[in-house]
């Protein structure tokens, strides 16, 4: 817990590794379990001990397995790792662990090939610990703690006209990597909605009611059908929780694709994120459209951010069209070694009573 309020603006940390081959990992239907053989659970609470948060529920299937934290979220695909955390977490005390792990297993051979930390600006910044102190500091740590063949890097904060609001991206790469963002072999886009001044009346829906004494599952569950989260892509596997007194996650699976939501819904700092894949090979602007109207008439903010990676502007342009009823405030655009294109745009509701 902060000094002022729970931070709800997550770290985001994404490793990624290729084997012998590197073009062999890029196939999704016959890459061995890799990753998800190397980080067995005993493994994955080592690091996460180091993070400062716990696993609380979890779920899988033949792509991919899904972990539900105390303090966010964690996927782990058979070369590439997603962790996502917030509160005073020290997120990328992961790295160095995830890469020894990664990499000592002699069955698997991986080696590490692409980095890539984005986050949201804090709401109590002065809370944070080292090395999260400031932008300045992560970026240090994260070049001290990087293999030197991962030479191909790049920093940048990524403005808009909220100052409360702003992206900040690091990645790296190795020079033998390019075929992470190449034409047809890496279809995956990623988009993270960050939501602030959530709506008072559908915030309180992620408090627990007092004296119930329900466990965590049962609460997520039920948050999940009370509030529309069920809705938002029905054809999902939902993993859920919900925290005592207030504050839901939920990971969401359908097929080789994850959907993540976390939601603190104090009010002064209440914040919810909304973060999913979208593919470039499928016509599913459309649906991923209707997914992002859903998440806002959940939650109903003041303010959200939408940043796209690795999506063309036909993607970026039109996400940035569902935020219905919202007057777009800035926008931003960058690229990033082994990211592609970032595109960050921010959006305001008009003022509620």
């Amino acid at each position: 817990m902060a000094a002022t309020g729970f931070e709800g603006f997550e770290k985001r940390l994404e490793l990624r590794f290729y084997g012998d081959d590197p073009l062999a990992t890029t196939n999704r239907y016959s890459s061995p379990l890799g990753l998800r053989q190397i980080l067995d659970f005993d493994s994955l609470v080592q690091v996460l001990n180091a993070v400062q948060c716990t696993v609380v529920s979890a779920v899988g299937n033949r792509y991919f397995d899904a972990y539900v934290l105390s303090e966010s979220s964690l996927f782990v695909y058979p070369t590439k790792i997603i962790i996502k955390t917030c509160g005073t977490t020290q997120l990328l005390k992961s790295i160095r662990p995830l890469i020894q792990l990664a990499t000592s297993s002699h069955d698997q051979d991986l080696s590490l090939c692409a980095l890539r930390y984005t986050r949201g600006s804090f709401i109590f910044p002065e809370s944070q610990p080292s090395p999260h102190t400031s932008f300045a500091d992560e970026v240090d740590y994260i070049n001290r703690h990087l293999p030197p063949s991962l030479r191909r890097r790049k920093a940048a904060v990524m403005p808009s006209n909220l100052t409360s609001h702003s992206w900040h991206v690091f990645t790296a790469t190795t020079d033998q990597a390019p075929h992470l963002i190449g034409p047809g072999l890496e279809p995956f886009y990623t988009v993270e909605v960050c939501m602030t001044e959530l709506d008072r009346a559908q915030a309180r829906n992620f408090f627990q009611p007092p004296g119930k004494g329900r466990n965590g599952d049962v609460a997520g569950k039920e948050m999940t059908k009370l509030t529309g989260i069920s809705e938002i892509n029905p054809g999902s596997i939902i993993c859920d929780f919900g925290f005592d007194p207030c504050g839901y996650s939920m990971n969401g699976i359908d097929q080789e694709r994850y959907s993540t939501i976390h939601v603190t819904p104090e009010d002064g700092y209440s914040y919810a994120s909304f973060e999913c894949v979208g593919s470039a090979f499928d016509d599913d602007v459309d649906d991923l459209v209707e997914v992002l109207k859903k998440v806002v008439r959940v939650f109903g903010p003041g303010v959200v951010s939408v940043s796209t990676t690795g999506a063309g502007r036909e993607v970026w342009a039109r996400l940035g069209r569902a935020m219905e009823g919202m007057k777009r405030r800035s926008f931003a655009v960058d690229e990033f070694p082994a990211a592609g294109t970032v595109v960050f745009q921010t959006f305001t509701a008009g003022r509620r009573k």
